[in-house]
Formats: structure tokens, C-alpha cells, sequence
């Protein structure tokens, strides 16, 4: 993914007005990502514990979606799966994240949702930059781009749903 300046990110988001967008929580550390490895950037607001954001490169540019999931969630005993990347979680590591969909249909109060990582980290799970804690990757027959592919397409698939 190429590097995002804040300006990309603010301007980038479709499923919240521009003023909700001007007023999100940019992550400060964009020049510390690890672009190379991000197939998406991913965050979670630290002033707001129930909502992430996520910024993903498409073929008009980049394309922004506020997130949202339950502050409370299942005990640690339970494990849940990724859709996106296919890692498991224990506990809080997977979560129901739904974004309202745009334009007129999201001002109504439709929504879709996704069961995704809860630390937004799924291309460096793929990769093996970034270990799931108590959680697993299974292993697979396919390659890393493969892998990475798949996820893509599985993001993609979530994100032509906002539209629909």
C-alpha cells in the first residue's frame, strides 16, 4: 500500500459525513506504518473504544469506512475466526464490526457487518510480522500472495456491500 497522508485519509471515507470525518482520530504514527506489509490500514480510536476506521487502496483511490463494534464482548474461552485474513482469536481477538452503509441507505440506519480482527492487523498476520496472541494461523497450501489475495478480495467483497 502506498503511504496515506492525513489529508488522503479525511478525504477518503464513505459511509460518514465530512465533518464526522474531519473530526476522526488520525493515527499519529503514518510515517512509522509499515506500508510495505499493509494491505489496508486499519486503527482503532482511542478516544472512542467502540469504533475503528479503515482505509483501503481501490481503483478510484482510497476508500474510508468508520467501524463499529460491541463494547462488550464474548469471555476468553471462546475462539473466533477472521473473515478476512482466516486467523483465529481467542477471546476479544475477533469482532463484529458493521459499518453503516452510504449515501441514503446508511442514513436510514443500514448497516453491514464483518467478523474481522479486532487490532485491524490482518496483512501482518499473513505475513508473519505479527503473532496472534493465544490465537493461530492455520496452515495452508497457499502462498503468501495467495493468502493475501484471498483477503483482498474478502475486503472488497465487504466493501461492495456498503454500496448495494
Amino acid at each position: 500500500m502506498r503511504p496515506l497522508t492525513e489529508q488522503d485519509i479525511r478525504s477518503s471515507f464513505v459511509n460518514c459525513s465530512k465533518g464526522e470525518a474531519k473530526r476522526l482520530a488520525i493515527p499519529r504514527d503514518l510515517d512509522e506504518r509499515p506500508w510495505d506489509d499493509l494491505d489496508f490500514l486499519g486503527w482503532r480510536d482511542p478516544g472512542a473504544p467502540d469504533r475503528s476506521y479503515l482505509v483501503v487502496e481501490r481503483a478510484g483511490g482510497p476508500v474510508g469506512v468508520t467501524l463499529r463494534f460491541p463494547s462488550s464482548q464474548r469471555g476468553f474461552l471462546h475462539r473466533s475466526m477472521c473473515s478476512l485474513c482466516l486467523t483465529t482469536h481467542p477471546g476479544n481477538g475477533v469482532s463484529l464490526m458493521t459499518a453503516r452503509k452510504a449515501g441514503t441507505a446508511g442514513r436510514e440506519g443500514n448497516s453491514v457487518g464483518i467478523y474481522i480482527c479486532t487490532d485491524l492487523a490482518c496483512p501482518l498476520y499473513i505475513r508473519g510480522r505479527k503473532s496472534p496472541g493465544g490465537g493461530a494461523r492455520f496452515e495452508e497450501s497457499l502462498t503468501v500472495e495467495q493468502q493475501l489475495a484471498r483477503m483482498t478480495g474478502n475486503l472488497s467483497a465487504f466493501l461492495d456491500k456498503l454500496d448495494a
